[in-house]
């Protein structure tokens, strides 16, 4: 018999507070975390706005000297692995190492690593390369580098699935726990992209919003003026565990992973399949797997990304579903407060749904000023709701055609 899943930790750096808590206050009353870049100076940049991590001070969590051989989307990883291990009070020691487990996507890794050395490069030669270039870039390494902090030595990998990367992370992690091979997973995502050739990439493909005069109003999922998504930077890490080593050390639950949902578009390299059957496939798997019917799902966090072709294609996926009860569910896209965290939006969006479903509040989708007609359902617009919620699915789509869906439950002993 598959084994039971529960959430007893969670941790999240964000653009709206380096906690899980003042995150949580910040999608509450609808703060957006864009404003002008200060990690570079765009100047001549198409985009020059984002939703980055403000006041994050690395050596608030490691040593100084470990921390100058990581990339950013590293530290923020170990940041968030911190404060998840606290929340679940759970201690990493010799006799419990070999039981817990690490998965930590990443869509990108260490790009701001990456383009620095290859500055290096060209400016001072091959020579003048860091010796750590290799281990601060690569995408496992916040994987790698958190087993190395914390002690941890069960299974460790590390899901590379553009912007599902976190979702496929937790995905895993619950599937690991289930068929046995660990009873504790830490799971989520990190991303740290906001870097030139970060935005430089994304404005070559016409993907990103160009609202550079108000960025707080840049980020507008299903809204029919949206222009396109606000990068933003961040990490989430969820304390996964087996039902029973929970009540083992008798730890708080938050709430139950019961579905777990991924397919592939197989259609294009950016574009979603048409009317986005390949997100519906994704939760109509989480949901068979959840043993639910679709009616079953009390909320929906979207993916919601604020480009044209995404919210269309998403929203047209739950129609297709859903149906009728598709206009009766509650749905909201959090990127329009935190912007889009690429690998670590996944990680973030299941713990947005866990909180709301332990608080009844449902966080609004801000910046809803001029409906599309062509995304019809009830994106919760501009103010939080309260309202019970029992399920909650969390979708995440990527790049490549990638598709996750993840349905948590209010833990019912």
């Amino acid at each position: 018999m598959a084994r039971r899943v529960v959430i007893t930790g969670m941790g999240a750096v964000t653009p709206l507070g380096l906690n899980v808590a003042t995150t949580w206050e910040g999608l509450i009353n609808g703060r957006s975390g864009a404003g002008p870049i200060t990690r570079f100076d765009p100047t001549g940049f198409e985009t020059q706005i984002a939703c980055e991590v403000k006041n994050f001070d690395p050596s608030n969590y490691l040593d100084r000297k470990e921390a100058r051989r990581m990339d950013r989307f590293t530290h923020l990883a170990v940041a968030a692995t911190r404060e998840a291990l606290d929340d679940a009070n759970l201690a990493i020691t010799p006799s419990n190492a070999d039981d817990v487990g690490i998965i930590i996507g990443s869509g990108i890794g260490g790009i701001e690593t990456l383009s620095q050395q290859f500055k290096v490069l060209f400016d001072k030669g091959p020579e003048r390369l860091s010796p750590f270039l290799c281990t601060m870039m690569i995408a496992n390494m916040a994987a790698g580098h958190v087993s190395i902090v914390f002690g941890v030595r069960g299974p460790n990998h590390c899901t590379v699935s553009a912007c599902a990367s976190g979702a496929h992370a937790i995905g895993e992690a619950f599937e690991t726990i289930r068929r046995g091979a660990a009873p504790v997973m830490l799971a989520g995502g990190a991303e740290a992209p906001v870097v030139p050739i970060g935005i430089g990439t994304f404005n070559s493909m016409r993907a990103l919003s160009t609202r550079n005069d108000a960025p707080e109003k840049a980020s507008r999922p299903f809204d029919l003026d949206r222009d396109g998504f606000v990068i933003g930077e961040g990490a989430g890490i969820v304390v996964l565990e087996d039902l029973d080593h929970a009540r083992g050390r008798d730890a708080r639950i938050y709430g139950e992973v019961i579905g777990y949902g991924a397919t592939a578009d197989a259609v294009h390299v950016t574009a979603p399949s048409e009317g986005g059957s390949g997100a519906a496939k994704a939760m109509a798997r989480a949901c068979a797997e959840a043993d639910l019917l679709p009616s079953a799902i009390d909320y929906i966090n979207a993916h919601g990304t604020s480009t044209p072709l995404n919210d269309r294609a998403e929203t047209a996926a739950i129609r297709s579903l859903f149906g009728e009860h598709a206009y009766r569910i509650p749905i909201s896209s959090t990127k329009s407060m935190t912007g889009h965290l690429l690998g670590a939006a996944g990680a973030v969006e299941t713990i947005i749904c866990v909180l709301t479903i332990q608080h009844g509040v449902i966080p609004p989708t801000i910046n809803q000023e001029h409906p599309d007609p062509e995304c019809d359902l009830d994106y919760v617009p501009n103010v939080a709701r309260r309202a019970p919620v029992r399920v909650a699915l969390s979708n995440s789509l990527g790049f490549g055609g990638h598709n996750v869906s993840l349905i948590v439950r209010a833990w019912e002993p």
